[in-house]
């Protein structure tokens, strides 16, 4: 009884049938489903030796890019590192030095460029700040791993490879 309303609610239990008791319809219905389920398409992705597509807006890895002369086009200005929400960008500039014409395309180039990948959130600001074209989130998946200090990408895996 409810002391607020003085009302009761009154509960009424019919009585099971035979076959209710034995649950076999119950039983019945659930293999029906199952098998309903066998019968149909898989939905499952053998990943990675069968890759789903993905959308056009998808953001994967980062990808430092090259010039059309194979020199790298980040020039430390930093731009990527300030508008990252998440501080996840560090890098440290050099001066260029007589010779590296062929691998720098300015006087100023990052020395050390990391992501910590387990601060990233994708949101692609680093991508839409960059005056010069050369970071983007067109790369695979991240990769699963055990250690945290493989989450961190220098350009040793950020570069992408020269042209040829």
């Amino acid at each position: 009884m409810n002391s607020l309303t003085n009302r009761r609610k009154v509960i009424e239990q019919k009585e099971m049938t035979f076959w209710e008791r034995m649950y076999l319809p119950a039983i019945v219905h659930g293999l029906a489903i199952t098998l309903g389920h066998f019968f149909k398409k898989k939905q499952t992705i053998f990943y990675p030796e069968v890759k789903r597509e993905f959308s056009e807006n998808f953001r994967g890895q980062h990808s430092l890019k090259r010039d059309e002369e194979g020199r790298e086009r980040c020039t430390a200005c930093g731009l990527c590192a300030l508008s990252c929400p998440a501080e996840a960008i560090t890098m440290t500039a050099a001066e260029r030095q007589p010779g590296e014409e062929n691998l720098y395309r300015e006087e100023k180039y990052a020395a050390v460029y990391e992501i910590n990948m387990l601060r990233c959130i994708f949101c692609g600001f680093c991508e839409e700040a960059c005056p010069k074209e050369a970071i983007y989130l067109d790369g695979d998946i991240t990769k699963a791993n055990y250690s945290r200090d493989t989450f961190i990408f220098g350009k040793d895996k950020l570069l992408e490879a020269p042209l040829k």
